[in-house]
């Protein structure tokens, strides 16, 4: 996979940046001291449909947005024929509500782009890529997260839980709308 290419994969594997796991400390954002973490999932989570599904699902705002239970009040904004900003309030695990807004770039079927624009991650980056498994799709994400509200030892097993909350919710939405499409 990383034999030749662009100096800039050439940059990343030389710094082994795809497979540091581990929180650094705080440092300084210009603004503010935050927490950062680069945070990869590859332990080989799949969705339970073809990629083709997955992607349907996925440009599918009513099916995609009803999935995900913690959120409300969604909106989309685009911005070209790959990008856009989403918006909405997202539940924390203490109930309230905060704002978030992410700039999403989507490279079907690669995977896509999420930049954290608002909320409690701003600054942060996360990349999401789905291989073809057949009638499966395996879903990969990594990610640089930084904080200036969350603690730099409590950023990467929130980061974590997040993820696995969404790929929960993600796999039950994909799964009924799957059943939505048979039915019509």
């Amino acid at each position: 996979m990383w034999s030749g290419g662009s100096s800039a994969a050439k940059a990343c594997r030389d710094l082994n940046y795809f497979t540091f796991e581990s929180a650094t400390p705080p440092y300084y954002t210009g603004q503010s001291w935050a927490s950062m973490a680069r945070i990869s999932d590859t332990e080989g989570s799949e969705f339970d449909a073809p990629v083709e599904t997955v992607w349907a699902y996925i440009q599918h705002p009513d099916a995609h947005g009803r999935a995900h239970k913690g959120s409300r009040n969604r909106a989309m904004k685009p911005i070209n024929d790959t990008s856009f900003v989403v918006s909405w309030e997202q539940q924390t695990p203490d109930g309230k509500w905060v704002k978030v807004a992410n700039k999403i770039t989507v490279f079907p079927p690669l995977g896509m782009v999420a930049e954290s624009m608002e909320g409690p991650l701003t600054g942060s980056k996360m990349f999401t890529v789905y291989t073809p498994k057949g009638s499966r799709t395996e879903v990969a994400v990594y990610g640089e997260f930084q904080s200036a509200s969350v603690p730099a030892h409590q950023l990467e097993p929130m980061v974590r839980s997040a993820w696995e909350n969404s790929f929960n919710e993600d796999s039950e939405g994909i799964r009924d709308f799957k059943i939505s499409k048979a039915k019509a």
